[in-house]
């Protein structure tokens, strides 16, 4: 059993820096994530600080700057309908927005921290989507007309397989992050319907392109997809604190290649009250019980959370495993 944060935001916090200053300069991410690294020693480094805004922002949509230690957030929307998603060109990871920050710093990071597994976050079609259009429009059109809605999303999952090539061309690998199409923000039926053709494509075009089954991270409640989401050849998931964490590791019980990252409540880790915090670790610990490829996780350690818990956290469940 391991114990692995994961850590975005709170790099910019190591260094004293704020999320928007290192987000959008390669040297920043580079000592951001060598900084986390040589703290937290967590697997894999997942090279970003707002990990959902880079395909919205190299189709042409602006991030806004927040306030303080804010996480850039995605000012209006670039796209208006399904048609026009549809009607979207591929970007080129080269050349548009900050992916070819991202690249250069993942390829920094990599070459300086050669035992780390360094990655790039792509986006799922949903989500991108939502930044696109907002999530309110896009849920409405999975309502409204499927079809097109599905078609738009296929559209945005063959566009983002031009990153994962040039990821790979990179010698980087790449984690999926999908968090935008989880129960209860779309139903299961949704899901099944209208995103998962599209996250299917992404996937096994990723697994081809990558020659390994990739991860794919999806948070809220998703016991309900976790079956869906297992059949479309994905390597690694994760076990969201805010679901029904035995139903779904039940499920996992049929799957026993997939890595499975059983998260602990990031709500917790931020008070950083250890009573709680260990309390934690241990209900945590129960859920991956019996399990070989499983390990244990933060969620998105918010940007002020203390390191000093965040060790002794892994101290504790090295304490535990023995």
């Amino acid at each position: 059993m391991y114990f692995t944060p994961a850590v975005y935001e709170h790099a910019a916090k190591l260094i004293g820096r704020t999320p928007w200053d290192v987000s959008r300069n390669a040297d920043l991410l580079v000592q951001a994530h060598e900084t986390a690294f040589n703290m937290y020693h967590h697997s894999p480094v997942i090279i970003g600080i707002d990990i959902y805004n880079l395909e919205a922002e190299a189709y042409g949509g602006i991030i806004e700057q927040p306030s303080g230690t804010g996480i850039p957030s995605i000012s209006g929307h670039f796209c208006s309908s399904m048609d026009d998603i549809t009607g979207l060109k591929a970007f080129d990871p080269k050349t548009d927005g900050r992916l070819p920050v991202i690249l250069e710093a993942a390829k920094r990071v990599k070459e300086r921290l050669p035992d780390a597994t360094v990655m790039v976050p792509l986006s799922g079609p949903f989500s991108i989507a939502s930044n696109l259009v907002g999530f309110d429009t896009l849920l409405m059109a999975t309502m409204v007309d499927p079809d097109a809605t599905r078609e738009a999303l296929l559209h945005l999952a063959e566009n983002e397989l031009f990153f994962a090539r040039e990821a790979r061309a990179n010698g980087l690998g790449i984690t999926l992050f999908e968090s935008a199409a989880t129960p209860p923000l779309i139903s299961p039926a949704m899901f099944n319907e209208v995103e998962l053709p599209a996250l299917m494509a992404l996937i096994r075009g990723c697994n081809d392109i990558m020659g390994e089954a990739v991860s794919c991270v999806i948070g809220g409640d998703t016991a309900t997809v976790i079956e869906s989401l297992l059949h479309t050849g994905v390597g690694y998931v994760i076990c969201p604190s805010e679901t029904d964490q035995h139903a779904f590791m039940a499920t996992m019980e049929r799957f026993p290649d997939v890595m499975v990252r059983v998260n602990m409540n990031p709500e917790i880790i931020s008070r950083g009250e250890m009573t709680s915090v260990k309390a934690e670790v241990d209900r945590a610990l129960v859920v991956a019980a019996g399990r070989k490829n499983v390990c244990i996780g933060t969620g998105v350690l918010p940007f002020e959370s203390d390191p000093n818990v965040v060790h002794a956290i892994r101290d504790y469940i090295a304490s535990q495993a023995r």
